[in-house]
């Protein structure tokens, strides 16, 4: 198990850089919770060494992720040890203690920080597949590890896996698209696909100078879609997690949805602005949620009567009230 300490440091570097996930995570049950603030902490730092906005150096970077890889796998150079912080080592030492205990495969401590060195060489993503390609490494890898840390059995994670990935790509996507401006402004990369651009006759340009075009505006409603095809897909999966597990993994899907919603009631402008979640509605969707939850046990159910995607089919892409269900 990971030494307090370092479950102390990987909850800290949670609370402080994912508040929403985070709050979601506190409804986690104890046995699985302090886990995911280990693992939080781990996919958080090494993200960091990329998002740098003070013109790091590209082969520094490297270094520190191939480092970081060296230790989540439990090979690290003691030489290669200086390249590390204090709370970094803590994180990566608790990973390793998590990963020996639950079973994270080493392929996907792999795949993941190599994602995270894509994030260095790679700036845009002509299409949709070049886009999963990388989120097999940087989300779909942290829906295996967090059911490996549910500790479920091999059959029940088999069946849930699809979902899992579905519902981890769709938390991407919508971070994706509420971040189009930080992205573009503070790290130079769009992960909008150039052939979306393309089809909307959206300029990188418009992206760069807040230019909120009728080409934008569809091409985030077709994109707000696909993402949203992603949620129903993967909200199917959680009745197969752990009973314990359920809910505080439909929060989160419910809260990252929500972003979808502020999203269209900015008209799709999240050009001038990056679209963010409120402590107070965060509050609110918990309280729904709950209420709907202890109704009908039901995540489907629970998920279309508070959250901002609707059941779609034909009517894919119709927004409800996210209350009741019905249409707005």
């Amino acid at each position: 198990m990971p030494a307090s300490d370092q479950v102390d440091t990987s909850k800290q570097i949670h609370r402080q850089t994912g508040r929403t996930f985070y709050a979601a995570t506190k409804l986690l049950p104890e046995r699985v919770r302090e886990t995911t603030y280990v693992l939080y902490a781990f996919f958080r730092i090494a993200d960091e060494v990329v998002d740098r906005t003070d013109d790091p150096d590209p082969e520094a970077q490297r270094r520190r992720l191939e480092a970081m890889r060296a230790a989540a796998l439990g090979d690290l150079d003691p030489q290669d040890a200086a390249l590390l912080a204090d709370d970094e080592r803590a994180v990566l030492d608790a990973f390793r203690s998590l990963a020996d205990r639950t079973g994270i495969e080493d392929r996907e401590v792999e795949v993941f920080v190599d994602a995270m060195v894509q994030d260095i060489e790679t700036a845009r993503y002509p299409a949709y597949e070049d886009l999963e390609e990388y989120m097999r490494g940087s989300s779909v890898a942290v829906a295996n590890m967090m059911m490996a840390a549910m500790e479920m059995p091999d059959e029940d994670r088999e069946q849930a896996q699809p979902h899992a990935e579905a519902l981890a790509e769709a938390f991407q996507l919508t971070n994706f698209l509420r971040d189009v401006r930080e992205d573009i402004h503070d790290y130079g990369r769009v992960y909008v696909p150039g052939e979306t651009l393309a089809q909307f006759d959206v300029e990188e340009s418009d992206l760069a100078e807040a230019t909120v075009t009728d080409g934008f505006v569809a091409a985030m409603r077709h994109e707000l879609q696909r993402t949203e095809r992603r949620y129903r897909e993967g909200v199917a999966g959680i009745r197969m997690l752990p009973e314990d597990c359920q809910f505080g993994v439909l929060l989160a899907a419910v809260f990252y949805a929500e972003h979808h919603r502020l999203i269209r009631a900015r008209d799709y402008d999240v050009l001038s602005e990056t679209p963010e979640l409120g402590r107070l509605r965060r509050g609110y969707l918990l309280v729904r949620t709950w209420i709907h939850w202890r109704r009908h046990r039901d995540p489907e159910a629970t998920f279309y009567a508070v959250s901002a995607v609707s059941p779609g089919g034909e009517g894919d892409g119709v927004e409800t009230d996210g209350v009741t269900g019905h249409v707005a």
